[in-house]
């Protein structure tokens, strides 16, 4: 029989690190983080982390891990999460996963495509050329290009690395996937009406630079070694940098913030959907992580019992 292990998803502003405290204190567990953004030091505010009082009320993994400018992958959490996973078994733990990253979620429970590394002067290359990225994919691999925007350019340019260092194409290594982790996944899933979704994601933006964003990327971009494009990727630090480097003023980077951070989430809705065999928990209305976790609580007893019993 598999070792259980749950993962809670959403997308971000549900209502899920409020509630996964609740639920790992319930079952006397401890939380894996998988989010590609909290796993840099120094970037808090950005990322959404838990507060110091929550990780202090429970042990997190892989939550400050890196610094901006290290480099991390898919296969590196994996990795990570299944050494993890493995210690909290063997302490008679139910791992708690939790995160808004669907690629983490997806490399535990399907396994990974085998890919090259990132190629940066083959990006490069590519960026200068000034050729239509998306409509080159489109011709090499229609059926990747199909799944992306063509604003998607960070993702374009890795199918098309993936397909010219490879000679073949990223929707075709995808169906020869490693081996998924070799548990029972109890997949729960936050969904909330899409209005209130994007009000409260209104609200945390406001909250995050009254917090101190905009002094957190000048941290992070102030340290010795740049930070790498991936972490300056990340919703909030992208739009701050340039606001901070002329490029737009500051109205117009808090209005791309929320306009990135609301686009964002529909694409985490679209993945999560996605996912097979998931318990849905529809949140609406609710603000407060109790009643969140009231609720969750209760579908996840309905469907899998077996997790509160002693």
């Amino acid at each position: 029989m598999k070792n259980k292990a749950i993962i809670l998803f959403g997308p971000t502003s549900s209502g899920k690190t409020a509630a996964s405290i609740l639920l790992a204190k319930e079952l006397g567990t401890e939380i894996i983080s998988a989010d590609s953004m909290q796993l840099y030091r120094l970037m808090d505010i950005g990322t959404g982390k838990p507060a110091p009082s929550q990780l202090r009320e429970v042990p997190h993994h892989l939550i400050d891990v890196i610094w901006p400018h290290e480099q991390w992958s898919a296969g590196r959490f994996s990795a990570e999460a299944s050494r993890t996973m493995e210690k909290l078994v063997a302490a008679g733990k139910i791992p708690l996963i939790v995160g808004g990253t669907g690629l983490y979620m997806r490399a535990l429970t399907r396994g990974l495509m085998e890919a090259p590394q990132a190629d940066e002067s083959l990006r490069m290359e590519l960026l200068n050329k000034g050729e239509d990225l998306y409509g080159l994919l489109t011709q090499m691999d229609p059926e990747t290009a199909s799944l992306l925007a063509p604003a998607d350019i960070r993702r374009i340019l890795r199918a098309l690395e993936v397909q010219i260092k490879t000679k073949r194409a990223m929707s075709e290594l995808k169906r020869d996937l490693t081996a998924p982790l070799p548990y029972d996944f109890i997949k729960v899933g936050l969904t909330r009406d899409r209005a209130e979704l994007y009000a409260l994601i209104e609200e945390r933006v406001d909250r995050m630079l009254s917090e101190g964003l905009v002094e957190e990327v000048r941290k992070v971009l102030s340290q010795n070694i740049p930070p790498s494009k991936t972490a300056m990727q990340a919703i909030g630090y992208k739009e701050i940098e340039g606001c901070l480097g002329g490029q737009c003023p500051y109205d117009e980077a808090v209005r791309l913030i929320k306009r990135n951070t609301r686009r964002y989430a529909k694409r985490q809705f679209t993945w999560f959907k996605k996912e097979e065999g998931t318990i849905w928990v529809d949140v609406t209305g609710l603000m407060g992580a109790e009643e969140i976790y009231g609720r969750l609580r209760k579908a996840l007893m309905e469907a899998r019992p077996e997790l509160y019993r002693p």
